[in-house]
């Protein structure tokens, strides 16, 4: 009751062909680096790539600005604040104790700079006067922070200030801090950009990043790092090869070095170890549907997105499909309606599961057609 594309018919071959290929070296394990806990990821798909603990609950410190930067930029996109509009510093913002910006109480300073001297310079004193202008209050803006993040699916995380700073019940996982940062990357590609920045000055004080990956690595573009003694050396960091993306979450290690030397291990490994393809893209054909009872006859499937799977590098001819679609589908089908499921395995394992929807709309056949196909399905 359903039929492949010459495209996807071809695609489908190639997955259970037999044809003879040099078998991938089975894949190592992930490094072993001195964190509490941690999380690897493909930017496009989502999929784990390696972990240790990713769940476990514990203190941020500096990578929460990255959860004040998102509201942030979301506040930006839709218009309540612009990079212009100049922002008064409180006492409580010049106050905040930490890594500072340096601004001075009473001063007018733009959206702009103090974005800069959170995401580089790691501004404590900006975080507070961001978060004071646009909700009022410190613990007024904690509160949109956590609405945010419930929104984008954070259900770990509970946050009571926009800097980090040590606060009972202030948490987060590795799992939250991933699904942030691409939601960052996703949404506010503009604005993310600035994660790559190097160094910023302000008030003829300069300081660097330290983010000490961006020297290192050029793939590297971003993104945090953090520390207080009860959160230790942490970093997410994410990066750019050949169209591929990684990002890293790195919990809880014993130093600077131990933080970026971790991160970059993690990277290389996804890299080097895992690729990412685009099986097929937003509207294309996949499959077809007969429709009974239809003004058409057979009906197009595909999918809304582009359809990415990440997988062992090296593996991609051992990638197995299987399409499930109803026996019979009747009229009238409306384009969008999601129809049959396709999933994507790799040695048992399922990669992915997404379902197809109709591309076309699917009204109600003629008297004759309905007619026709309902003595038809009655010999089915």
């Amino acid at each position: 009751m359903f039929q492949l594309s010459s495209r996807a018919l071809a695609i489908l071959i190639f997955f259970f062909s037999s044809v003879t290929y040099a078998a991938p070296m089975p894949t190592p394990a992930a490094p072993i680096i001195g964190a509490k806990s941690y999380l690897v990821i493909d930017g496009k798909t989502g999929h784990v790539i390696a972990a240790l603990d990713p769940d476990l609950q514990l203190a941020p410190a500096s990578l929460t600005k990255i959860m004040t930067t998102y509201v942030v930029f979301g506040a930006l996109k839709r218009g309540q604040i612009t990079l212009e509009e100049e922002v008064t510093i409180s006492e409580k913002a010049w106050r905040t104790p930490g890594s500072r910006m340096f601004i001075e109480v009473g001063t007018r300073v733009s959206v702009k700079d103090l974005l800069l001297g959170m995401i580089v310079q790691s501004g404590n004193d900006a975080s507070v006067a961001l978060a004071e202008h646009i909700a009022g209050s410190e613990s007024v803006f904690a509160e949109m922070m956590n609405q945010h993040a419930a929104a984008i699916g954070m259900y770990s995380s509970h946050f009571k200030n926009a800097t980090g700073l040590p606060a009972a019940g202030h948490t987060t996982t590795a799992s939250d801090l991933a699904t942030l940062t691409r939601a960052i990357i996703e949404k506010f590609p503009e604005y993310y950009a600035w994660h790559s920045i190097k160094e910023f000055t302000y008030n003829d004080i300069k300081q660097s990043n330290r983010n000490s990956l961006l020297w290192r690595d050029e793939s590297i573009d971003g993104l945090k790092t953090g520390h207080t003694e009860d959160a230790g050396y942490c970093l997410v960091a994410s990066a750019e090869r050949d169209g591929m993306r990684i990002i890293s979450v790195v919990l809880g290690t014993a130093s600077t070095k131990a933080r970026a030397d971790g991160s970059q291990a993690l990277v290389n490994y996804g890299f080097r170890f895992f690729e990412t393809r685009l099986l097929f893209k937003a509207g294309a054909e996949i499959s077809t549907a007969r429709i009974w009872k239809s003004a058409n006859e057979y009906s197009r499937l595909g999918v809304l997105e582009d359809l990415y799977v990440t997988f062992r590098r090296g593996s991609y001819a051992e990638l197995e499909s299987k399409l499930d679609i109803p026996a019979v589908l009747v009229a009238p089908v409306a384009a969008g309606q999601p129809i049959a499921e396709l999933s994507i395995s790799l040695d048992g394992e399922e990669l992915l599961t997404t379902p197809l929807r109709i591309l076309d709309d699917n009204p109600a056949g003629s008297f004759w057609q309905r007619t026709k196909d309902s003595v038809t399905l009655w010999f089915e």
